[in-house]
């Protein structure tokens, strides 16, 4: 067998069943990687333009906005469920592809609804004030948030499992590379897409010319979004799948509960000290996220669609970097320290987009988040990678829900800490420049914490203490 070769005809291991299972084809991975970008393409919408539409446009304080998008993210606990649930209970006949399915139409859904009830939410804070029915609006916007979040989960830990189920260890960095790569590329795409489709709107647009462009962007990408789900996912598991080839009784752990799967998680050393670096990493990535496109507006005059493009530089530095790291760095320097390399990079990228705003030219901005998005790559590569490596298959469902669940309670957080920060930046000083300043600021110091814990990251000592755990904690939920 050649290792490596993602397009190699050649068979894959048999994991001595005496089936020879085929080995995934470039051509399929690259198809796979369609649902990410999807994926992509729904981050800028959610929080390259909603954000900036709740904050500047509706006039929405930006503590309140960024905690109602941050609901998104701290559902995440479903993650472990729909993990688990993907282990063990089957849907429409299928371990992942039937939850990715069903999450891509909910998550389409609950957007399309979302931007209606902003607008009301919007309209009321207008004409009321901070009312009792303005407060209304707030909350039924916070839930429709929190469905999408469900949503998202209920897609994306099943779709990263069948990452793990189709594809033998020496591949997976590589695997990375391609779909998380194709995952920027939607962030590429949905940035230039928003950027033409809302080119007409300036700096001073009416809120009704506002309303009218994002209404229009919120029918058609939720709906290309469904379509490239389905093409992406087809029939892929069916023929790749090692899930059950791997686990020598597919439904041993069908009788694991959810508290018990917490208990496993937490139960190696390992394990905690990953969690927390996920944590921490996350942070140090995506504080600056829910204020980047007020930035622009407040620091470089900037309109909805011009900030929206921002992200377009952020995600082809990024693109790059996860590139670089698949097929370069991680050969040569290995996940961690690819990793490492990242955080240290990312920490000092934070100091170029503060020097920018001090310039208030577009360009050293889109530079500095050229730059970010390159460290940002390095990062992303080297901790996914790391994070599949750190799961057992009897009970990878329930593994990958739970990296993705720190992932994301940790982007919640780093969205509320973005707003805040910004909010108490600017009760200090009248000076907008230094409220962003001490944001950027937090996020560097997050990379810097987060080089720090991942030197105490063993892999080794995490795949020997965490098997041994989870055996003994299936055999305990068992008897």
């Amino acid at each position: 067998m050649t290792t490596g070769d993602l397009s190699s005809p050649e068979i894959s291991r048999n994991y001595g069943y005496g089936k020879a299972l085929p080995k995934v084809k470039l051509l399929t991975i690259v198809r796979l990687g369609l649902f990410q970008m999807g994926l992509g393409m729904m981050s800028v919408m959610v929080f390259g333009v909603l954000n900036r539409v709740l904050i500047k446009e509706l006039a929405v304080p930006s503590t309140l906005a960024t905690i109602i998008l941050a609901l998104t993210l701290f559902v995440a606990p479903a993650r472990v469920i729909f993990g688990q649930l993907s282990d063990t209970k089957p849907l429409f006949g299928y371990h992942r592809t039937g939850y990715v399915w069903l999450g891509a139409a909910g998550l389409a859904i609950n957007a399309i609804i979302a931007v209606q009830v902003m607008w009301q939410l919007g309209a009321s804070l207008k004409l009321t004030g901070w009312t009792l029915a303005t407060y209304g609006w707030a909350g039924l916007l916070g839930l429709i948030f929190a469905l999408y979040g469900l949503s998202v989960s209920m897609c994306s830990t099943p779709f990263a499992t069948l990452l793990v189920d189709i594809t033998d260890e020496e591949d997976r960095s590589r695997v990375v590379a391609i779909d998380w790569s194709m995952l920027i590329g939607g962030t590429i795409v949905g940035a230039i897409t928003i950027g033409v489709l809302l080119k007409s709107l300036t700096i001073d647009a009416t809120i009704f010319e506002v309303q009218a462009q994002i209404n229009r962007l919120f029918l058609i990408i939720p709906v290309l979004i469904c379509i490239l789900t389905v093409v992406a996912t087809w029939g892929v598991e069916r023929k790749y799948s090692r899930f059950t080839s791997r686990v020598s009784t597919p439904h041993e752990g069908s009788h694991l509960s959810l508290g018990r799967a917490l208990a496993i998680l937490t139960a190696s050393r390992q394990t905690q000290i990953f969690f927390t670096f996920l944590v921490v990493m996350t942070l140090g990535l995506f504080i600056q996220d829910p204020i980047l496109e007020t930035y622009g507006g407040d620091i470089f005059n900037l309109s909805i669609g011009q900030t929206a493009s921002l992200n377009a530089y952020w995600g082809g530095g990024t693109l790059l970097g996860l590139s670089a790291a698949g097929f370069w760095f991680i050969p040569k320097l290995g996940k961690q320290k690819t990793a490492r390399l990242g955080c240290m990079l990312v920490a000092a990228s934070m100091l170029w987009i503060i020097v920018a705003g001090l310039t208030q030219k577009a360009v050293f901005l889109q530079l500095a988040l050229l730059l970010f998005g390159m460290c940002s790559g390095l990062v992303t590569t080297g901790a996914i990678s790391l994070m599949l490596d750190l799961t057992v298959p009897e009970t990878a469902g329930t593994f990958i829900g739970a990296w993705g669940l720190s992932q994301a309670l940790a982007k919640g957080l780093a969205t509320i800490i973005g707003g805040t920060g910004l909010s108490i930046g600017k009760l200090i000083s009248p000076n907008l420049m230094l409220a962003y300043g001490l944001v950027f600021s937090l996020q560097a110091l997050a990379m810097i914490i987060a080089v720090y814990l991942l030197d105490r990251v063993n892999v080794r000592e995490f795949q020997t203490s965490a098997k041994d755990t989870i055996k003994a904690a299936i055999a305990a939920d068992v008897d």
